[in-house]
């Protein structure tokens, strides 16, 4: 849906290439017929940015377990099964990789009706796999961590394995553009730069509010709105708040800040943890970002604060520069590359 699993596939495609394999990336909402992914899209981004508490209650009746019979969206993925049968005999493809939920559930019920040849895998991007990323049919499925394989082999009786993120080469701690960010975020003379992420759509709860909260903390509020010009006009207007255009330079930038908040334990939390800073949790957007932001922290990555003062209490120690805190600490907690490689290449011969 957003900008995070076009990222994980691209960076699975370079890593295969560099192995010596051919890639082919497409997306499963433009395989599904008659411009439904794009209507799926819409529907999405607008819940996600204007109404959160519905899709709260979708994630809570499609996405989460429980006794019964559940709904899902297995009956929407098969609408894509044609198209993505054509798509694999064309290419010729050795196995079918999902890095989106949707598109697990096509392959595993592909995979489980026969109508699918060769082996799905699945990259679980979330902390907190919801069960529309597990389905039987599927051969093998990569984790972030082992813990997390772990759970998956108990619920499913499949393969799983660890392949740590998977982030482009540039995350490393101080990237090329580290000296050059830090130069432009201390030239005011301001506080610690904390990096507040609001992802590709520029969603989330109450950002202003929270800059408002950090800048009088002393800090200096580094909000990124993605491509939400009207949310990044707001947030402008926030004294003592910097509300950059779209960044590109997302190792430079994280790297020359002092904390990241995230909301989402997306893309962006990951990318701060593999340059060596740390990360909070506050104000989850619902669903899969509220369970992610715990699961996080219950893992020891990051931290979670409930509250308002909960924040800033975490923001002063992580930045003390004192015992526990900073970019030792948070490199250390940081997630190992694995390889993904090499397990893809084993379900395929």
């Amino acid at each position: 849906m957003g900008s995070g699993h076009d990222a994980v596939a691209r960076e699975l495609a370079r890593r295969l290439r560099a192995g010596g394999h051919e890639a082919v990336h497409r997306d499963v909402l433009e395989l599904l017929p008659a411009r439904v992914g794009a209507g799926l899209r819409g529907f999405y981004r607008t819940t996600i940015r204007h109404v959160p508490a519905l899709y709260g209650g979708i994630y809570a009746a499609f996405f989460r377990g429980g006794t019964g019979p559940r709904p899902g969206s297995a009956p929407l993925a098969a609408l894509a099964g044609d198209r993505l049968r054509a798509e694999v005999a064309h290419e010729r493809a050795d196995a079918v990789v999902s890095v989106f939920h949707l598109a697990a559930q096509l392959t595993g019920g592909m995979r489980a009706r026969g109508r699918l040849a060769v082996p799905s895998a699945v990259v679980i991007t979330d902390f907190a796999v919801h069960r529309q990323w597990l389905h039987r049919g599927n051969d093998l499925h990569l984790c972030l961590t082992p813990r997390i394989a772990r759970e998956v082999e108990h619920r499913l009786g499949r393969p799983a394995t660890a392949c740590g993120p998977l982030l482009a080469d540039r995350f490393r701690p101080h990237p090329a553009g580290e000296s050059s960010w830090r130069r432009r975020l201390t030239a005011g003379g301001a506080g610690p730069p904390v990096l507040l992420s609001a992802g590709a759509w520029g969603a989330g709860s109450r950002l202003g509010a929270t800059a408002r909260l950090l800048a009088g903390a002393g800090y200096l509020p580094v909000v990124l709105c993605g491509r939400n010009e009207r949310l990044r006009r707001v947030v402008s207007k926030v004294p003592g708040t910097l509300a950059p255009a779209w960044v590109d330079d997302m190792p430079g930038l994280l790297s020359a800040c002092a904390a990241v908040v995230d909301n989402a334990a997306g893309q962006t939390s990951l990318e701060a943890l593999a340059v060596g800073v740390p990360v909070v949790g506050y104000r989850p957007i619902p669903g899969h970002g509220a369970e992610g932001v715990h699961r996080m922290a219950a893992l020891g990555l990051t931290e979670h604060a409930a509250d308002p003062w909960q924040l800033v209490q975490s923001l002063d120690r992580l930045t003390s520069g004192g015992p526990g805190s900073g970019r030792r600490d948070a490199a250390a907690r940081g997630l190992v590359r694995g390889d993904v490689v090499s397990p893809l290449e084993r379900l395929c011969s």
